[in-house]
């Protein structure tokens, strides 16, 4: 059988909030000290003190942002992209030669085509308005009177 403390973790609250709101309930109702609570819920004790202060719990902090292994060849897949904007639409580069031109010309070895591809795809568009040469804005609000 399960010991009571056990038993209040596998079935207990799934969420903080809800965790904050047992261990508030827990500490009102049946008196428990800090230290039960912390070993009833499984929790440190701090977190115990933070739940009795306060019924909501304080926002994680944001996670900083990641290099990407992309970052050191960007400025390669921008310029190449830049230079088609002037080329034919039959020899403008595909996602797979901006590929095999940065593995053959700059040593591009711990980068996936796929990331490649995704990049220039999200990319492309960019560029072009960046240049003035994307889609025309041609919304027209259109107004109606009333009856």
């Amino acid at each position: 059988m399960c010991s009571d403390s056990q038993g209040a973790r596998m079935d207990g609250p799934r969420t903080k909030v809800e965790l904050f709101a047992a261990i508030r309930r827990d500490a009102r109702m049946e008196k428990l000290s800090i230290r039960e609570l912390s070993r009833r819920y499984g929790v440190h004790r701090r977190l115990v003190r933070e739940a009795l202060t306060s019924p909501w719990p304080t926002a994680r902090k944001p996670m900083p942002p990641r290099s990407s292994v992309l970052d050191p060849y960007k400025h390669l897949i921008d310029s190449i992209l830049r230079a088609d904007l002037d080329a034919p639409r039959k020899q403008r580069h595909t996602a797979k030669r901006v590929f095999d031109r940065l593995v053959d010309e700059h040593g591009m070895e711990n980068v996936s085509y796929g990331r490649v591809r995704d990049y220039i795809r999200r990319r492309k568009p960019e560029i072009w308005v960046e240049e003035g040469r994307g889609p025309p804005a041609v919304f027209i609000p259109q107004t109606h009177r009333p009856g």
